[in-house]
């Protein structure tokens, strides 16, 4: 089942994050986040207006996906990056899949125009799964982070979503 996150969630969304921060590369990170930092970025997802969205199996998270900004700056405001996970025991199983289905029905429901994935080129995987979403190659930075005693090369795919449904405002201002 997918649903809207809840807080108690959290302890499930922890567990995850921190083994693909300490045993992946899809987080260029190194420390586990504590249950403290996991409180405060879902406050800030739901403060912002988010999705947090968790698979539950039997009554445990298995899987979560969220997006937000790609950049903080004003001109980026219909562009979000998204972010899928799945505990390492249910990969495999078509649950990333599902959830970014979802991620992708809600943000054209919420009128983005671009959803942009950041990968660790190494991740087969998540590039091959994301081209079947019509996710297209849109860049490589090289050297883009240090982990596990190698550098790491960041790639970058994006869908292109429906956008607003009205005409944008004019956001340049005029000067005479």
């Amino acid at each position: 089942m997918i649903r809207q996150a809840i807080e108690k969630d959290l302890l499930d969304i922890l567990e995850i994050y921190n083994d693909a921060i300490l045993n992946t590369t899809a987080i260029y990170d190194y420390t586990a986040h504590t249950l403290e930092d996991r409180i405060q970025w879902y406050e800030k997802k739901k403060q912002d207006g988010y999705p947090l969205l968790v698979f539950e199996e039997k009554d445990k998270v298995v899987g979560f996906a969220t997006y937000g900004p790609f950049r903080d700056y004003p001109a980026f405001k219909y562009t979000i990056e998204h972010s899928v996970y799945v505990h390492k025991n249910y990969r495999n199983l078509g649950i990333g899949k599902k959830l970014l289905k979802e991620l992708i029905d809600l943000s054209n429901e919420d009128e983005y125009a671009t959803m942009v994935a950041c990968i660790d080129s190494l991740n087969e995987n998540s590039i091959k799964i994301h081209k079947k979403f019509g996710f297209t190659y849109s860049g490589t930075v090289t050297k883009a982070g240090f982990k596990f005693d190698k550098w790491l090369d960041l790639v970058f795919y994006q869908l292109n979503l429906n956008g607003p449904k009205v005409p944008l405002e004019k956001t340049i201002p005029i000067i005479d």
